[in-house]
C-alpha cells in the first residue's frame, strides 16, 4: 500500500499518461504522482511497424520510466497490471499489489479488437505492443527461412505471402514498408525463394484507403501501394481465418500463413467499473473535464474515453496520439487549478492534421483549417520531421535518425535476425 496521502495515480503511461505526469509534475510539487504500467518503459506506437520490418530496434522507439523520471522525488513507478477498481474505497488492486489514490487516472488505451473471431484471435498476428511487433518480425523471418528449404510450392506460396487486414495509417503503412523489402532486398536475401511473387495483401471493409483522411491522401496512398506491387482488395472483409487460408466475405479465400490484423481497435472493460460507465466501443464515459461519468474522482484519458460535448466532435474525439497528449496536458492543468481553487477548462481538441507515410519518398499529410494536402517528398519529409521530433528524449532521435539516413542511402536495413528469449520458468 502506498504511503502517499495526496497520491494521483495513472494507469498507463503512453502518450495520455506520459502527459498528465510530466506535466503535473511540472506544475505541482505538492502532489505526489505514481504512474503504473505492465512494462517498464515508454514506447512509440506509430514506429511499431519499423520494428516489425526490422528498419529500426526497439531502443530506437522505447525509454525507461524510472530514467525518464529520476528527477522527480514526488513521483514513483509501479510495475503491474491493473486488476480492479474499488471506487467506494479510493483503491485500485494491482498485480503487484494495492495502491490508494486521492484522484485515479485512466489511461490505458485500446486493445486489437477481433470482432468476435476467436480463430483470427488465434492465429492473427496483432500490432499494439512492442511484443506483438518482435513476434511480427521473427514470424515473417522464421517463415522466409522455412520457405527456403520448403520443396512444396504451394507450402513455398503460403510461408512468404503476407494479407494485411485493415486499411488505416498503420496497415497503409506496413503494407509499403514490406512492398519495398520485397522489391530491395528479400529477393537478394533469398536467392531459393527468386521466382516466388511474395505476394503482399491489402484488405479493408471500407471502399477506401486511409478513411479519416482526404480524398487526395487516399486515391494517392492507393496509387502508391499499388505501384509497390501490393494487391489492394477494398470492400472486402475477413470472414474467418485458419492459420492457412484467409476466407473473405464474398466467399474467396488467400492461402497464407501471415494475416497481420490492423483492423480495429476496443476499449478494455475494468473490475469494479459498473457496465454504464461504457459507450461505444467499450470506451469510458466522460464528462468535458474527462471525469468519468457517474464517479468521483476518476478519469479517463486517451484512446480508452469516449466524450461528446466538444462541438467539433460530438461523435467523439479520433483516437489519435494528439488527442491523448492533448487530454493528458488538459487534465494536468486541470487537477493543478482545481488545487489553487480556479475554474477548470473543458477538453477542445485542437486538430493538427493528420499524416501516413506509405514508402521511399512517398507519404500524404492533411492539415486542416484551411485544409492543406500534401504528398509524395514533401509530405514524406513533414512525416520524418514529426516523429523524430515526437520521440522521447534525444538518444531516440539521435538513434532512429542514424538508422533511416543508414536505410535510405542503402535501401536496406540490417535488424533482420530472428532473436528470441529463453524459455524458462521465471517469476515474471
Amino acid at each position: 500500500m502506498t504511503p502517499y496521502g495526496n497520491n494521483i495515480v495513472i494507469i498507463g503511461g503512453g502518450f495520455a499518461g506520459i502527459n498528465v505526469a510530466q506535466t503535473l509534475l511540472k506544475n505541482d510539487k505538492n502532489l505526489h504522482v505514481t504512474l503504473v504500467d505492465r512494462n517498464n518503459y515508454n514506447f512509440f506506437p506509430p514506429l511499431l511497424y519499423q520494428i516489425a520490418t526490422g528498419f529500426l530496434d526497439v531502443s530506437n522507439i522505447s525509454y525507461p520510466y524510472r530514467r525518464l523520471f529520476r528527477d522527480h522525488p514526488n513521483f514513483t513507478f509501479r510495475m503491474g497490471e491493473l486488476l480492479e477498481i474499488k471506487p467506494d474505497e479510493n483503491l485500485v488492486l494491482l498485480t503487484s499489489g494495492a495502491l490508494r489514490y486521492t484522484k485515479l487516472v485512466l489511461a490505458t488505451g485500446t486493445e486489437s479488437n477481433f470482432f468476435g473471431n476467436e480463430n483470427v484471435r488465434k492465429y492473427a498476428l496483432p500490432m499494439k505492443t512492442v511484443a506483438d511487433a518482435l513476434l511480427l518480425k521473427n514470424t515473417l523471418l522464421t517463415r522466409f527461412e522455412q520457405a527456403a528449404y520448403s520443396n512444396d510450392p504451394l507450402e513455398q506460396k503460403r510461408l512468404t505471402s503476407v494479407v494485411i487486414a485493415g486499411g488505416g495509417p498503420t496497415g497503409v503503412e506496413i503494407a509499403g514498408m514490406l512492398s519495398e523489402l520485397k522489391q530491395n532486398v528479400f529477393k537478394k536475401d533469398y536467392p531459393e525463394l527468386a521466382t516466388l511473387p511474395f505476394d503482399i495483401y491489402v484488405l479493408d471493409g471500407l471502399p477506401t484507403l486511409l478513411a479519416p483522411m482526404t480524398k487526395k491522401s487516399q486515391d494517392y496512398a492507393l496509387k502508391s501501394l499499388k505501384s509497390l506491387g501490393a494487391i489492394v482488395s477494398l470492400n472486402q472483409l475477413v470472414k474467418d481465418y485458419d492459420g492457412e487460408s484467409v476466407l473473405l466475405g464474398d466467399g474467396s479465400s488467400i492461402e497464407t500463413k501471415n494475416l497481420i490484423w490492423t483492423a480495429g481497435v476496443t476499449g478494455q472493460i475494468f473490475a469494479g467499473l459498473p457496465t454504464e460507465f461504457y459507450g461505444r466501443g467499450k470506451r469510458l464515459l466522460v464528462d468535458a473535464c474527462n471525469k468519468v461519468k457517474g464517479s468521483a474522482n476518476i478519469f479517463a484519458i486517451g484512446d480508452g474515453c469516449l466524450q461528446t460535448l466538444d462541438k467539433s466532435f460530438p461523435n467523439g474525439h479520433p483516437q489519435l496520439a494528439q488527442v491523448a497528449i492533448q487530454q493528458g496536458v488538459n487534465l494536468a492543468n486541470n487537477i493543478h487549478a482545481e488545487q489553487k481553487g480556479r475554474p477548470l477548462k473543458p477538453f477542445r481538441y485542437h486538430d493538427k492534421g493528420s499524416m501516413a507515410i506509405i514508402g521511399r519518398n512517398k507519404a500524404v499529410t492533411d492539415l486542416p483549417k484551411p485544409v492543406l494536402h500534401f504528398q509524395g517528398f514533401f509530405a514524406w519529409l513533414m512525416w520524418l520531421f514529426v516523429h523524430l521530433l515526437s520521440l522521447v528524449n534525444f538518444r531516440n532521435k539521435l538513434k532512429t535518425l542514424t538508422n533511416w539516413s543508414a536505410a535510405y542511402i542503402s535501401k536496406d536495413q540490417y535488424l533482420r535476425m530472428i532473436i528470441r528469449p529463453a524459455k524458462k520458468d521465471t517469476d515474471y
